[in-house]
């Protein structure tokens, strides 16, 4: 008589196999069951050796609170808005299969979600569910973290998992990156149960590679709508349909951003000629044998609205078309955003989610006087520039903007210079006193910066002013009516003062009738905005007969760059840049050193090197720095797989026995 093993009990035999094979390979063993992929291996040992998981002991699914949900959301809102229908066309080619979709976040929390709403339990068990945690650091091997880590589409099928309570899953993941290169969020498909051949899921990898590159092109194309563009392909049938390269260009025909083709593209002729700027970024007919002007007659001068032209770098024949901005705009000039909203408000910023977000609440306020703004934001973000944009555009506006910095004023003096003081008030005073800041913001707004730095004593004196509406200056026996609207920002966390007794709770609740939480410069999605207005703004100021321009290099320059500084470190690198330059074109040249990102830096110097070669110490750390990782190293310098194993050969670089 045959006997059959149950289900549970196989699966728990399964999983201590599994457990085995994890620190078999910790250990230095080589055995047949050990995955095939080096991918695999290596994650495998990050997990024991840098994450510190124990394989022993299976981690339940991690899913966010929904308020943190929320705010994953909202940093990748417009990625969301522009994929919804590649999301649901490729989940209505799943679906019958029994895969589930999820797109992550740049931290691999689960921000979309589509599954057979009949396995919601079994789902939300396996962590296949909305605001689930799959950060290889705490996940383990999978198919989302993995991705994340590497940078490149991965299958984690079944027994290629860390964690053994996944060991029945199979995942595929792909990554989605912005214009910059940058991983943005990942793509991934997935299902409960599979086949155990690991080749069943190799049509899933070519599935849902395609729709992350559909998915980055269609971003691609609404970040830069505004722009000039061309598109390629080397078939002239798919160029209007699904051309592959899509390349962002000024109207001299310089580059501002391109897709993964086109950096591709671009890549190849850098490593075709080292000695050319890795800095730079280079004109179109730098990369093919024409002229702008062939390209910019493309639309009027052929019948089907294509040219072919040869790229320099590898002789391939090219198919161009050419995209129009959907606004026309002038040589030069920054693209104002078209809205309802009144201009002030427009003019704070794009298409970026957060601050979309931030100008619709502003623009239901303007008219509230009776309702307090507290504004908050990293130092740098333009606290100020949003408060008197409120101001601005509402009915106080030729009222007075009064301005207080409450970090600036020393404490001995702050209480005199917000309240004013009678003749003879105290020794030192002017002999005829003095109107307080407050008062002087009377019918206007009064804009209290950096709010969390006002002392505890004066914070007391300013909730009575907001309860009475009146002030009582120094030494005075009369309080004076006022009437303002109060804005106050920050860049402290006031929640925290509260509980360590720095600041009155009472004072909080006070001010904060709204708040408007500004996002960092670096995680806005219009910043080729922000830095065109900004650079608009300060060539205005400087009043000059010369119209100044900022070339492409420099604008791809400030693109990557991080700004720890916010907007206010931007200001003063462009204004640097046209104190400091000997023409009226800025190029990255021109721009201050700190702001030059330190790849760009280091692939410039690796690229422009006399012998063509990548300099020893610089491949041995960049390999060790991507974890051996030979594709990605090659990505990063802009030169091919087989280069990168060339120059190992050369300067006997030999990778540990474990990467296989």
């Amino acid at each position: 008589m045959r006997h059959h093993t149950p289900p549970a009990k196989r699966l728990q035999s399964e999983q201590r196999r599994h457990i085995e094979h994890i620190f078999q390979l910790g250990e230095g063993l080589e055995t047949p069951c050990l995955p095939a992929q080096a991918t695999i291996r290596r994650s495998w040992l990050r997990c024991l050796n840098e994450y510190q998981l124990d394989p022993t002991r299976p981690r339940p699914a991690r899913v966010v609170p929904q308020q943190t949900l929320i705010e994953h959301r909202e940093s990748v809102d417009e990625l969301l808005h522009v994929a919804r229908a590649g999301v649901d066309q490729l989940y209505g080619q799943i679906a019958q299969l029994g895969y589930v979709l999820l797109v992550t976040d740049h931290r691999g929390i689960t921000v979309e979600f589509r599954g057979d709403p009949n396995q919601n339990q079994q789902l939300r068990k396996a962590g296949l569910y909305l605001g689930a945690d799959w950060d290889e650091r705490f996940a383990g091997t999978c198919a989302v973290g993995t991705c994340l880590h590497d940078r490149q589409a991965i299958i984690c099928h079944r027994q290629e998992h860390f964690d053994a309570s996944h060991i029945s899953l199979t995942c595929t993941a792909a990554p989605i990156a912005d214009p910059q290169g940058n991983v943005m969020a990942v793509l991934d498909i997935s299902a409960l149960q599979s086949p155990a051949q690991h080749e069943s899921q190799n049509f899933s990898l070519s599935l849902v590679t395609l729709y992350a590159r559909m998915i980055e092109d269609a971003y691609f194309l609404q970040c830069y709508r505004d722009c000039l563009m061309v598109r390629l392909d080397t078939s002239r049938e798919f160029v209007h349909v699904n051309g592959r390269g899509l390349i962002a260009i000024e109207e001299n025909g310089q580059v501002i951003a391109a897709n993964a083709v086109g950096r591709e593209l671009i890549a190849e002729h850098r490593h075709r000629w080292p000695p050319w700027s890795a800095n730079h970024a280079p004109m179109l007919a730098e990369l093919f044998e024409c002229e702008i002007a062939d390209i910019l007659s493309i639309n009027s001068g052929t019948d089907d609205q294509l040219r072919a032209f040869r790229a320099r770098a590898s002789n391939t024949i090219h198919f161009i078309s050419l995209l129009e901005p959907r606004r026309p705009r002038m040589a030069h000039q920054a693209v104002t955003p078209t809205s309802e909203l009144p201009d002030p408000l427009a003019r704070l910023g794009a298409d970026d989610p957060a601050m979309r977000k931030v100008q619709k609440l502003a623009d239901r306020l303007r008219n509230e006087a009776s309702v307090n703004v507290l504004i908050s934001g990293e130092t740098g973000t333009g606290k100020e520039v949003v408060a008197r944009a409120l101001h601005e555009s509402g009915n106080r506006a030729k009222q007075p903007f009064i301005a207080v910095n409450c970090a600036a004023i020393p404490e001995s003096l702050i209480e005199s210079e917000l309240f004013g003081y009678e003749p003879g008030a105290f020794t030192g005073g002017r002999s005829k006193g003095m109107r307080g800041l407050i008062p002087q913001a009377h019918k206007g707004t009064l804009f209290l910066d950096e709010i969390g730095d006002m002392p505890l004593a004066l914070q007391t004196r300013l909730l009575r002013v907001l309860a009475e509406r009146e002030v009582m200056p120094l030494g005075a026996n009369t309080p004076v009516k006022i009437d303002i609207r109060v804005i106050t920002a920050t860049h402290r966390h006031i929640e925290k003062m509260i509980q360590q007794g720095e600041f009155r709770e009472d004072l909080y609740y006070r001010l904060n009738g709204a708040q408007l939480r500004l996002p960092a410069l670096r995680e806005r999605a219009d910043k080729l905005y922000v830095i065109r207005r900004v650079f608009e703004d300060i060539a205005n100021e400087r009043a000059t007969h010369a119209s100044p321009r900022l070339r492409a290099d420099a604008i791809s320059a400030l693109l990557a760059y991080s700004w720890p500084g916010n907007i206010r470190q931007l200001k003063n690198a462009l204004a640097f840049a046209l104190a400091t330059s000997e023409s009226d074109e800025i190029t990255v040249h021109d721009l201050p050193e700190q702001c030059l990102s330190q790849r760009i830096t280091r692939n410039a110097a690796v690229l422009e090197t006399n012998t063509g070669e990548v300099p020893s110490g610089s491949l041995s750390d960049l390999l060790k720095q991507h974890h051996w990782n030979i594709s990605a190293v090659a990505r990063e310098l802009g030169v091919s797989r087989p280069t990168i194993y060339r120059q190992m050969q050369r300067q006997g670089i030999v990778p540990p026995n474990w990467q296989g």
